[in-house]
């Protein structure tokens, strides 16, 4: 959840993303029944906040689920796609689905920094080239700003 709200300062494109979304838009991503989660807001200056890993009783514009652990074990262990998920129906979308897009966008930039490059290309469809590629001082500087919090 760090990771999200610090890439938006240090990748354009993740902050191109979350620009589109609208002010005070909240998502949050979980596993059921009960296991881990992530809460993200949009505040209204744009930028986006992590609100920390509790769900209950929170009003959020965007909920995705996945429906159990070994579902969640498979994605976060990258032996499964976060489209492949999708796919094989071990997701779940309550709210606006092109919202929905934006997010699996971000994560998916967001992995694309934070991994080294032989486990992002097991993590996401296509990886970026040339330009559109993370150097590695962005890489840095979302590490950095992730565990510091700055």
């Amino acid at each position: 959840g760090r990771a999200l709200a610090a890439a938006a300062r240090v990748d354009a494109t993740v902050q191109s993303e979350f620009d589109a979304l609208p002010d005070g838009f909240t998502f949050a991503l979980r596993v059921l029944p009960d296991g881990p989660c992530l809460v993200v807001s949009k505040d209204p200056e744009g930028r986006p906040r992590y609100l920390g890993g509790v769900f209950s009783g929170m009003d959020v514009d965007l909920d995705m689920q996945i429906k159990n652990t070994t579902a969640a074990l498979l994605l976060f262990t990258f032996r499964e796609s976060t489209a492949q998920s999708f796919a094989f129906d071990r997701m779940l979308v309550d709210g606006n689905l092109g919202a929905a897009m934006n997010v699996v966008r971000i994560m998916n930039r967001v992995e694309i920094m934070l991994l080294p490059r032989f486990i992002a290309r097991l993590a996401v469809k296509r990886l970026p080239t040339g330009k559109a590629a993370p150097g590695i001082f962005k890489r840095l500087w979302l590490y950095v700003r992730t565990v510091t919090g700055f």
